[in-house]
């Protein structure tokens, strides 16, 4: 066990943070194995599932219909043993049906009348967002302060969302009839977007196999809201190299076509009219000297 501290800010690795990483790794292979008695292959998927909900960050699944996007969030709820709540998102879908509404109460005792907030689906712990690109922005824009703040503001009152919370919806690629894009702020809060690919030839036959058969199968709960939230701190004690976190920063900056210093691009022509985008990040590595891309 070495004295220099990993990263600035940050002290050494103690035994109780390797104790601590150990349990954090045998409480995601139990929920991968739990898991796999419902969901047949999608093992990259899975693993940026339960990457995302360690994070404490929300994931979107992208994908045509019938990939069981929405049968792998519904078995991870059940693998988690939280309050679990599926909204399916529709055209005529309102905020208040996602967040909640005020109401008036009358006391029979008093005969006084008085607001009373009945809470939306959004008030639990596993949020399943179904079809979110199948409601307009209006009804999309409802889930921002929920899913950046943690909190809704209903009233002039704010009522904190339960912890742990996520969001893990699910979207039909944007050339499905009856989609709305996703704005750029709701896509923001989003940590990963996962695709969700067709199982190969033999995963297919297992999964008709397995959807046939008469017995029904049954998840059991592995961990809790307190032990995921635990399982949240180690993953945040988790020590950063410098040089880890500047080619991060780059990455990002690379993006920022108007500041400069972002790698050369190529542009096609195509049929004579259309411009095609061909990246040539390939051409480029990073430095790690001087935190800078360079050609090959």
């Amino acid at each position: 066990m070495t004295d220099e501290k990993t990263a600035a800010g940050e002290r050494p690795m103690q035994e109780e943070d390797i104790k601590a990483a150990e349990h954090l790794t045998d409480a995601y292979k139990t929920i991968r194995m739990e898991m796999a008695k419902a969901i047949v292959g999608q093992e990259e998927v899975l693993e940026q599932l339960l990457t995302c909900v360690f994070a404490r960050g929300h994931a979107i699944l992208e994908g045509v219909p019938g990939l069981a996007k929405t049968l792998m969030v519904s078995s991870l709820a059940q693998c988690l043993d939280l309050n679990f709540a599926r909204i399916q998102f529709t055209p005529d879908l309102m905020p208040s049906d996602i967040t909640g509404t005020e109401v008036i109460q009358e006391d029979r005792t008093t005969g006084t009348r008085e607001l009373k907030f009945l809470k939306g689906p959004i008030f639990n712990n596993v949020i399943l967002a179904d079809e979110i690109n199948r409601t307009p922005p209006k009804t999309q824009a409802a889930l921002l302060e929920a899913m950046q703040e943690r909190q809704v503001s209903v009233g002039g009152n704010r009522m904190p969302m339960a912890d742990p919370f996520f969001v893990l919806a699910t979207q039909n690629p944007i050339e499905q009839e009856g989609t709305y894009p996703l704005p750029e702020a709701q896509q923001d809060r989003f940590m990963f977007k996962i695709f969700v690919k067709y199982p190969t030839w033999d995963e297919e036959f297992d999964i008709v196999r397995l959807t046939t058969a008469i017995e029904q199968v049954k998840l059991t709960a592995v961990l809790d809201g307190p032990a995921i939230q635990r399982l949240q701190e180690i993953i945040r004690r988790v020590p950063v190299a410098d040089h880890v976190i500047h080619y991060a920063m780059k990455l990002v900056t690379a993006t920022r076509i108007h500041e400069g210093g972002v790698p050369d691009a190529n542009w096609e022509k195509i049929d004579g009219t259309t411009y095609e985008y061909v990246p040539t990040s390939a051409e480029y590595a990073y430095d790690n000297s001087d935190g800078t891309f360079v050609k090959s």
